[in-house]
This record gives structure tokens, sequence and C-alpha cells, in this order.
């Protein structure tokens, strides 16, 4: 699973993120979560980086897994927001990650991930300097949600996904409601309705194989569930 991290450096960046516009001005950012619709609007007239790293390669332990999604940066449901960061010590980092990955030195990939750290803890520090409200993740939640992309195919009910991390329904159903406000079941839903938008917008596929892609063995009863999650069939997405 990817995330990707967008920083305008000067000009001006337009975008949209899971069909909602957003404008970055120089020295703000913006995080994109894994699976999240996304496209830009007249790149031309801006520069600055892109950032993109997997979980895999990031989440060396449960403390890498909770900053990726501290205070909100990459766990978004649907709540993208332009941060206002220190560009000094953002541009600074990211010229160095390029740097290590185009010479690619000695260990070049801890320097890279070492940076990375450095980069989210800058972002958390500007979120927390404007008066937000600190907000640490669960780790298993966090968990929960991986396992779920990382098994479209198989449909598996919330019963599985307990099994899968070693816990509970109960306990999955508790971190939902803290974390995203709702059971799991539905923190499921959104992530398969995110997943068909996706597919949807970036693949040559028909409804038919994304219904099948998403272990749904009946596409009437795909397109039925994309109706009912989104108020439009999946044959008329993208609008």
């Amino acid at each position: 699973m990817k995330y990707l991290l967008v920083y305008c450096e000067t000009g001006q960046v337009n975008m949209t993120v899971d069909e909602k516009d957003f404008s970055l001005n120089s020295g703000q950012i913006i995080t994109i979560t894994s699976g999240q619709i996304h496209r830009f609007k007249d790149p031309s007239f801006a520069k600055g980086f892109i950032l993109e790293f997997t979980l895999d390669y990031f989440g060396k332990d449960d403390n890498d897994i909770e900053l990726i999604f501290h205070n909100g940066l990459f766990c978004h449901f649907a709540m993208n927001e332009v941060i206002t960061v220190d560009n000094n010590v953002i541009e600074q980092e990211l010229r160095l990650i390029q740097a290590e990955l185009n010479e690619q030195p000695y260990q070049y990939l801890i320097s890279v991930h070492s940076r990375i750290k450095l980069i989210l803890v800058s972002i958390n520090r500007a979120k927390v300097d404007r008066g937000d409200e600190i907000w640490k993740p669960n780790a298993l939640f966090l968990k929960f949600l991986e396992a779920v992309r990382d098994n479209f195919e198989h449909n598996y009910p919330v019963s599985r996904f307990a099994q899968i991390l070693g816990t509970t329904e109960m306990k999955l159903n508790e971190l939902s409601k803290i974390h995203a406000g709702k059971t799991a079941q539905n923190v499921i839903y959104g992530l398969i309705t995110s997943e068909a938008k996706r597919l949807l917008t970036y693949e040559d596929l028909t409804v038919k194989e994304v219904a099948y892609k998403l272990g749904f063995n009946d596409p009437f009863y795909f397109s039925n569930f994309f109706k009912k999650q989104t108020g439009i069939s999946p044959s008329q997405y993208p609008l």
C-alpha cells in the first residue's frame, strides 16, 4: 500500500482528492492515504515534491505505523487537509531524500527512512502549533485497515479479520468507533467503496470485473452495494 505526500515549493498546486478540490500554496503540504483517488490540475504552474512510500518499507514496528497515522496524517476517511509547514525543514529533508535516492550511497534506505520520520514529525508539530488536538492512533486499528486493503478479493467479514489479527470482533468494533466513528463492518464497506471508485476511475475494467476483484460473486449485488454507498450506480461512475 502506498502513501503520498505532496509539497508545494512555489506557485500553486490544484488537485482533487476523493472528489474534493484542494489548492496548495508555497510552504503547504497535503497527505493522501492508500487507495484515495487523486489527480492534479494544471501542475505546470507549480514546483515542489511528491514523496511516495509504502507501509512495508516504512512500518518497521508499531511506533512507525502509528507515526504514519498520527494526528490523522494518512488516515483521513475523506478528511484530507492542507497543512502549512516549516518550509525550511521540509524542503531540506525532501532534497536530501532526493539526493539519497539518486546517488544510492551505503545504507541509503535507512537514511531515507529516518528523513521521512523527520518530515512526519515536522508536520505533526505544525498541526499542534496551530492548535490541533493531538490524536494518537492505535496500531491494531491501522493494521486492520491494511488487512482489509490487502484482502479485497476475499470480501472477508469482521470475524475473519479479527482472526487474522489475533483479536476479537468486539475489539475491532471498539477501535473503529473510536477512530472512525462507525462499526468495523462499516469501515470495511467504506474501504471497499473507495477501492471500487479507484478501479472504476483508473483501470480499464467492466463493472463485472470490478465486482469480481472486490470479492463479489454477483455483479448485480455489487451494483446494489455501490449504489447504496454512493447514491449512483457503478456504470455511472465516474461522473
